[in-house]
């Protein structure tokens, strides 16, 4: 059981077992605290969490396996005995038990900073740095945040919100990369593409994967349909666009889609345009001008940005860390491109680049110059 899982599915665990069958059920943290699951007698701890982090270093959020606090592990053991005796068995020593924090880091402590500044400016508070945060975040992740923003033109020299990017920005329900995304695609001709990759970033889980058999060989064959070269977002694109032809359950199950992901992918569409309009973002298609949404999306994430070293390995033009490309990324069955641009970084035994979009990199130089510049090395 987890967080994206289809609600029907997510149902299943309230039902009563079948006679002489015992219930197992698998579930994330989302069973912690969300939800309280009847007849639970016994809770297996793995003694790990997977928890969203911010690198600063690298400008990289990622989801990172780490272990559990003292308070999320006598929450999972709350799980059973709600209704009659239970027992809790955890997978480490009292040790290491003893070792754990008392409480999780708040959020504040790992995440990005950026979206968090942006708000604080567009109401007032232009010293963030001197702010009272409920739980004082490091200096670092302040500094970045701010770095950030003054990368995208959201503030400006003495670091004010710049007019009218940094104010439209600010208004936006979205994270600073993707928003700058979304007021250049207006001048890009390329809004209207540009909304839907958006709103499809917004949900999970668009693909459906059967776990094996010839179930699993169909989906991939079905999924093959929609994948193209320049990567995960486009792909998305692909999909939406296909969608919005058919739009029946049983279009999308014969293509092995979520239709629920997709049906919440239109209303958040549908809501992101009348906000366009509201922001006086032009409404327009590109008409298939892949290299125009390509560097509409450039604009945005170029901070997010990484090349293929010499190793086989990629690398973040910034802080040299090493990543992989996932096994769920179109990109995976692709040849290696030379640059791409990632959205979200995942942590398990490699660090994995998920919704990958493939660029050249003079884009990066052109739509970033203050960012980037181009170095030789030179001959001893």
């Amino acid at each position: 059981m987890y967080g994206s899982l289809p609600n029907s599915e997510q149902l299943k665990v309230f039902w009563r077992a079948a006679k002489d069958t015992r219930k197992v059920i698998v579930a994330t943290n989302i069973a912690e605290t969300s939800i309280t699951i009847p007849n639970i007698v016994y809770v297996i701890d793995c003694g790990f969490v997977k928890i969203p982090w911010y690198e600063a270093e690298t400008q990289t959020n990622s989801l990172v396996i780490v272990p559990v606090s003292k308070a999320s592990a006598d929450q999972r053991a709350g799980r059973a005995g709600r209704v009659q005796t239970g027992k809790a068995y955890r997978l480490y020593t009292e040790e290491a038990y003893s070792e754990l924090f008392e409480a999780t880091p708040p959020e504040m402590q790992r995440s990005d900073l950026a979206p968090a500044i942006l708000q604080l400016k567009a109401l007032g508070i232009d010293n963030v740095l001197r702010f009272n945060f409920p739980s004082a975040p490091p200096s670092k992740n302040l500094l970045t945040g701010l770095e950030l923003l003054y990368a995208l033109g959201a503030i400006d020299n003495n670091g004010e919100l710049t007019m009218p990017l940094g104010m439209t920005m600010a208004e936006m329900p979205l994270e600073p990369v993707l928003a700058k995304s979304l007021i250049v695609s207006g001048e890009m001709e390329c809004s209207e593409e540009l909304s839907t990759i958006l709103a499809m970033l917004q949900v999970q889980n668009v693909f459906i994967k059967p776990a094996g058999g010839q179930a699993a060989i169909k989906a991939r064959i079905a999924h093959r349909k929609f994948e193209v070269e320049e990567g995960d977002l486009l792909t998305l694109l692909n999909v939406y666009t296909a969608y919005e032809k058919n739009k029946t359950p049983s279009w999308c199950q014969k293509q092995f889609l979520n239709n629920k992901a997709l049906r919440r992918a239109t209303e958040i569409r549908t809501q992101m345009h009348s906000m366009m309009k509201k922001l006086d973002i032009a409404l327009v298609s590109c008409n298939g001008n892949v290299q125009q949404i390509l560097k509409c999306i450039t604009a945005g994430l170029f901070p997010k940005a990484a090349y293929l070293h010499y190793t086989g390995v990629y690398k973040t033009v910034h802080g040299n860390k090493d990543l992989y490309i996932h096994p769920n990324s179109c990109l995976y069955t692709f040849q290696q491109p030379q640059w791409l641009l990632f959205y979200e970084v995942l942590q398990t035994n490699k660090t994995y680049m998920k919704d990958i979009t493939v660029i050249q990199p003079e884009w990066l130089l052109e739509l970033a110059p203050h960012f980037y510049e181009k170095t030789s090395l030179e001959p001893i």
